[in-house]
């Protein structure tokens, strides 16, 4: 490895839509560097914005019943609703204002309704906020414009709330408070304060803004634009209201397509990539209505083979749920992933150096600084990870692998936190954990070992038949496919996964036919191309 793999000319995103799953795959200089997975059945409606009607309202508990559209009735608590009855508009008098101190960037691990609560008591200007009965609040049969706060679990309906958030990557919009919060995360009191005045100075509408850790240090133009954006989509949310029928769905929480266009297709990559038509008209119809600058950098992949083998990720991703990840030079880190951390050690394996002992230590510990980061950014690990570097005598060699980590981890998005080497070699960081990693999201605890090992997820076993007989599809006379797999994964694809083979079979245009293979490792499958019309 002879260049930084995090400097870059060129970013692509590239979509994987076809098939069980959605894959977004961020490239630089065509190198794999992140990773997003998000699977069809994994649906939740939390973030979701409804037009709902309420049903039924129960002063003893001092809550309500409203209709959203689900099988199942919606509630919402007297807390959970603004002190205003007539419905939003988009100018809020009385409202509930957050402490500046209190202010979270992280928007996914807090419900919009929590936000709300640590303030309760606070007003906004000079009104005082009534704490008023729900039967004051609304009535039976009136509409409500509510957002999804909790989604139902088993028999409890959905929870909901009337403060609303609209997350964007810099920026969240709470149009119903009146105040600009900063993440407290971000230290620098002149930081704080320049974006403070920038939200201030651009905003049109007395709505609130939180301004998130990653926002830090972002130029003047993206915060305006991403307001823009968030306001747009807000006014579009009011419209719908006006005119939609009750109960209807106003606004779902963005697919991780339409995230990804909006997070880095918006301030990072310069093309977007899309294999389904269906997934294309819908980027296209989201950006000529949010980001109409941007309709130029979307195209649809016309290729005869997957997306992802046209790119060659398929060999990327298999290599980022290795343990062992070789280096140019010869010499290897393994990546083990612990419950309570992640631990990377760096060994020299077959370099041997053209000079001394401790330059061959200091060029592997070097080289191996820029794959941990890429591995780090590519399996997206995260809380405390441990690196054992090979032991240096030289302090001012320690003091470089240092620095180098520093260095290269500032153009991580996540937040990371590095101390200082100590004296056996180790360096300790933690890295902020926003989602699951790749190793987590892809691989189960191994029933064979008794969770000692890792083995490939069902799921995903499931989802690399689909992609490998859809490659062999592409150049095979054959109408007729048989699946040789373990028992478990058979039963799968005959049961809650059958609507896998139906995809299948209707992307390829031939039958598929399972067959159980009691002898066989559960990742283990053969896939048999058969020809019916040489039996007639």
């Amino acid at each position: 490895m002879t260049t930084n793999r995090l400097d870059y000319m060129y970013k692509e995103l590239v979509i994987n839509a076809i098939g069980p799953e959605i894959r977004v795959a961020l490239l630089e200089n065509g190198l794999l560097v992140e990773l997003y997975i998000e699977r069809r059945d994994e649906s939740h409606i939390t973030g979701n914005i409804y037009k709902g009607r309420i049903q039924r309202v129960l002063p003893g508990m001092q809550a309500a019943f409203v209709d959203i559209g689900l099988n199942q009735a919606a509630f919402i608590y007297v807390d959970d609703i603004f002190n205003a009855r007539k419905g939003p508009s988009d100018s809020f008098l009385l409202s509930k204002s957050p402490d500046e101190e209190e202010s979270e960037d992280n928007y996914e691990e807090e419900s919009a309704s929590d936000f709300h609560k640590k303030s309760k008591d606070s007003p906004s200007g000079n009104a005082t906020v009534e704490k008023r009965p729900i039967q004051e609040l609304i009535r039976e049969g009136e509409d409500i414009l509510v957002q999804v706060a909790r989604s139902p679990i088993g028999t409890k309906g959905a929870r909901l709330t009337t403060y609303l958030s609209v997350p964007g990557r810099f920026l969240v919009l709470m149009p119903t408070v009146d105040h600009i919060g900063i993440s407290r995360r971000i230290p620098d009191e002149n930081e704080r304060l320049r974006l403070k005045e920038i939200v201030e100075e651009s905003r049109s509408k007395p709505y609130g803004y939180i301004v998130r850790t990653v926002g830090e240090g972002i130029s003047r133009d993206t915060i305006v634009n991403e307001m823009e954006f968030l306001d747009n989509l807000y006014g579009d949310i009011l419209e719908q209201y006006q005119s939609a029928p009750s109960p209807s769905m106003l606004h779902q929480e963005l697919t991780i397509t339409l995230r990804s266009v909006r997070d880095l297709l918006a301030h990072e990559a310069d093309r977007v990539t899309i294999d389904s038509p269906t997934v294309y008209k819908s980027v296209v119809s989201f950006i000529n209505k949010f980001m109409p600058r941007l309709k130029d950098s979307v195209s649809l992949y016309s290729g005869e083979e997957p997306i992802f083998d046209a790119y060659n990720l398929e060999v990327d991703i298999q290599r980022a749920l290795k343990k062992k990840v070789w280096l140019r030079c010869g010499g290897y880190i393994i990546i083990e992933n612990t419950e309570a951390l992640v631990a990377i050690d760096v060994n020299t394996g077959k370099f041997v150096g053209k000079r001394n002992f401790e330059e061959t230590i200091l060029q592997t510990n070097l080289e191996a600084v820029r794959e941990i980061a890429y591995q780090i950014r590519l399996r997206n690990l995260g809380g405390i990870i441990i690196i054992d570097f090979i032991d240096m005598e030289s302090r001012a060699n320690q003091e470089k692998i240092y620095n180098a980590v520093k260095d290269i981890l500032i153009k991580d998005k996540a937040k990371t936190n590095v101390l200082a080497m100590s004296d056996i070699g180790l360096i300790q960081m933690t890295r902020k954990r926003v989602v699951r990693s790749l190793p987590k999201m892809l691989y189960e605890p191994c029933f064979y070992c008794e969770g000692e090992g890792m083995l490939l997820s069902r799921e995903s076993i499931c989802n690399n038949i689909y992609r490998e007989v859809v490659r062999k599809a592409q150049d095979a006379a054959a109408n007729r496919f048989h699946l040789h797999v373990h028992p478990i994964i058979a039963e799968l694809l005959l049961g809650e996964k059958s609507f896998l083979i139906s995809m299948l079979e209707a992307q390829i245009n031939c039958q598929i036919g399972i067959y159980p293979v009691y002898d066989s490792h559960i990742e283990q499958y053969e896939i048999i191309e058969i020809d019916a019309s040489a039996y007639s």
